[in-house]
């Protein structure tokens, strides 16, 4: 029997002056604080046993992951399952004025929560990140690996993890930038969670629109 540790990582604080939903959308870039969150995250790691680095392909994700890769000289193998969860407010300025979700065209999205009917199903992103950690395990067994992902498609994973109800209010999100999910399995068998934030300390100067928990307060 191997132990191995999977930690799911949310990408730090990028730069979105439009304060649109970005989602999917290419050209999204770590803000210059999310840079230091991104160096802080491979402080964070080196003492551990890291063997294998995974990164959603988004450019947020990747530039989070480079300096843990670089501590231990591993390549960043870029999943696509681990990719930010489809959204059809995708490129909606919903920072600028929350209001706006409120807007009659909008109604049509929001018949099925549970699902979401405004964007990827729930159960659809807990499949495909569960096959990325189903991959990592076997390409870091007895050691560490570290997933570069976004904050539903953790959280989800979370939740179903936790046995709870995967439909959830999204201001409950324990998912802040930069944070860590850790998940231990004795082979593939779950044993532990644990959540952590090695960057906490940054995350008062931080800025993120994305509802959670975290001490990072939304532009309004």
């Amino acid at each position: 029997m191997e132990i191995t540790t999977v930690h799911l990582v949310r990408h730090g604080e990028v730069h979105n002056p439009e304060a649109v939903l970005y989602g999917r959308m290419p050209g999204y870039h770590l803000s210059e604080l999310g840079y230091l969150m991104a160096d802080g995250l491979g402080e964070a790691f080196k003492d551990h046993d890291v063997r294998y680095v995974m990164s959603s392909p988004l450019e947020r994700a990747v530039e989070t992951a480079t300096p843990t890769a670089e501590a231990f000289g591993l390549d960043i193998v870029k999943d696509a399952r681990l990719i930010e969860a489809d959204n059809k407010f995708e490129g909606v300025p919903v920072n600028q004025n929350r209001w706006i979700l409120a807007h009659p065209r909008y109604w049509s999205w929001y018949t099925n929560p549970l699902e979401p009917s405004w964007g990827e199903p729930y159960d659809e992103i807990i499949e495909r990140v569960s096959q990325s950690i189903s991959h990592a395990i076997d390409h870091a067994r007895g050691g560490e690996a570290v997933l570069f992902s976004h904050q539903l498609t953790i959280w989800s994973m979370r939740r179903f993890v936790e046995g709870k109800p995967i439909a959830h209010d999204p201001r409950r999100r324990e998912c802040s930038l930069a944070s860590v999910t850790s998940l231990t399995f004795a082979d593939k068998q779950l044993l532990a969670m644990d959540y952590w934030e090695p960057v906490g300390y940054l995350l008062d100067e931080a800025s993120d629109m994305v509802p959670g928990t975290s001490s990072a307060e939304a532009h309004t």
